[in-house]
């Protein structure tokens, strides 16, 4: 049955979703730009492609990420092929990239060694590849569906960045680091929150001990995986800035204050492992 660009739009505007969400659901379906659309108002479109729109109309309403419906999503300028496997990266951990890429910049180390635990599509290991080439990135996943969609990424982006699968430190064994990375499940399970995220892989979302099980791992092992000055980063809750900070504390480590998000919220936390006493 046959439909125009105008009558989708309306349709999408009908069902509540923002017209630019349905204006991106249209995009990709046509693969066209916005500018297009617009210009391209009364055209009349191949036959099942209101039919395509609907379904993902019907998806989108019941909380199923665009991403999984494109396929793809833009992070740190790059644009990643996601999966039901991986988590949809959030532009919030932007802000862990930057703060990484700073420290790279000041810290004078020629070809530091980076770690990314827990990478799921890639999106913080490749945009530190990317925005500071001469880094020697490493990522690790225990989920061997999300390092296929990493690896398939850093192919696509002509990246190299190495891939180890594995729960957390038993991937990397005693490899020490520069700069360590991560965004890890840190959501109370009990979090009402996560009913909206329930498309999304749990295992990377939701930790025990309200949200602080996979956090307390992380800092506990980093202090024998960080060269003496090195940087650990980390994304957490809102609401999980001092415990965060006390852990690292706890772990010997030099607390570095926490960076708020594009919300304004608590959101990364680093530590430094103090240099090596004479």
């Amino acid at each position: 049955m046959s439909t125009t660009v105008r009558a989708l739009q309306l349709r999408g505007a009908q069902s509540g979703l923002p017209r630019l969400e349905v204006q991106l659901m249209l995009c990709a379906l046509l693969a066209c730009d916005r500018t297009w659309l617009i210009a391209h108002d009364e055209d009349t479109l191949p036959d099942g492609t209101g039919e395509r729109f609907e379904s993902w109309l019907r998806q989108r309403l019941d909380d199923v990420p665009l991403a999984y419906l494109t396929g793809h999503k833009e992070f740190h300028g790059l644009s990643l092929q996601v999966s039901e496997a991986t988590l949809v990266p959030r532009p919030d951990t932007e802000v862990l990239v930057e703060r990484a890429l700073r420290w790279l910049a000041a810290c004078g180390r020629a070809a530091p060694c980076v770690l990314d635990l827990g990478t799921g599509s890639g999106a913080i290991a490749l945009a530190i590849k990317h925005s500071h080439p001469q880094a020697q990135v490493t990522a690790t996943d225990f989920s061997p569906a999300a390092l296929a969609v990493a690896r398939g990424n850093a192919e696509r982006l002509g990246l190299d960045v190495r891939f180890l699968q594995g729960a957390w430190w038993d991937a990397v064994g005693a490899s020490v680091f520069d700069v360590i990375l991560s965004n890890p499940p840190y959501i109370d399970p009990q979090d009402a929150h996560l009913a909206a995220l329930r498309h999304e892989p749990l295992s990377a979302l939701a930790a025990p001990e309200q949200g602080l099980a996979d956090l307390r791992q992380i800092i506990a092992g980093a202090p024998a995986h960080l060269q003496p000055g090195g940087l650990l980063l980390l994304e957490h809750g809102y609401d999980q800035e001092s415990a965060v900070a006390d852990l690292l504390r706890q772990a010997g480590l030099d607390y570095q204050g926490c960076e708020r998000d594009l919300g304004g919220q608590p959101r990364c936390s680093g530590a430094l492992l103090p240099e090596a006493v004479a």
